[in-house]
């Protein structure tokens, strides 16, 4: 999307960002986290501004050759507009630039957030599994996803 830049958190950005959690889930992470993740030379943060607010964000981290998908929101606004594949994308091309290791990505998402599960399924993610009752407010089951950065994925939709 013309406009739309995609560029690291910063701690200015935190406030935004706890917002834009608490507007988009029923269990947002708390404003620490956010803190904790900041401070994690493993996360890659990323937020999406259009006209000088944020509508996106995004908090991956990886683990030796895991990296997980921890946090991704677009303000209801926003979305239907590829941020949240922007986000996503500009996490998995600097996991490849700091060459980290990281072969396989994961997240969890709610099993009725149908437009997030196609998100992630066209950009090469793959259902793996369940977790029962994963997701509190309501309670529902989260649908495990997995992306090998080491398969062919030419066929996702472009990052």
């Amino acid at each position: 999307m013309e406009g739309i830049k995609i560029s690291k958190m910063s701690h200015a950005d935190i406030l935004q960002v706890w917002a834009i959690g608490k507007r988009c889930f029923t269990t947002p992470w708390q404003l620490s986290s956010f803190k904790y993740e900041l401070c994690n030379r493993d996360a890659i943060l990323r937020v999406a501004v259009f006209d000088n607010e944020i509508a996106g964000y995004v908090c991956v981290r990886s683990i030796l050759d895991m990296t997980h998908v921890l946090d991704l929101a677009v303000m209801p606004g926003y979305r239907r507009m590829g941020i949240g594949s922007m986000l996503i994308g500009n996490a998995l091309q600097e996991l490849r630039r700091s060459n980290t290791g990281a072969s396989l990505i994961t997240l969890e998402v709610r099993e009725s957030n149908i437009a997030a599960v196609k998100l992630y399924e066209g950009l090469g993610f793959k259902e793996t599994g369940r977790r029962r009752g994963y997701y509190q407010k309501p309670r529902e089951d989260a649908v495990i996803m997995e992306l090998d950065m080491k398969a062919d994925n030419s066929h996702r939709t472009s990052l």
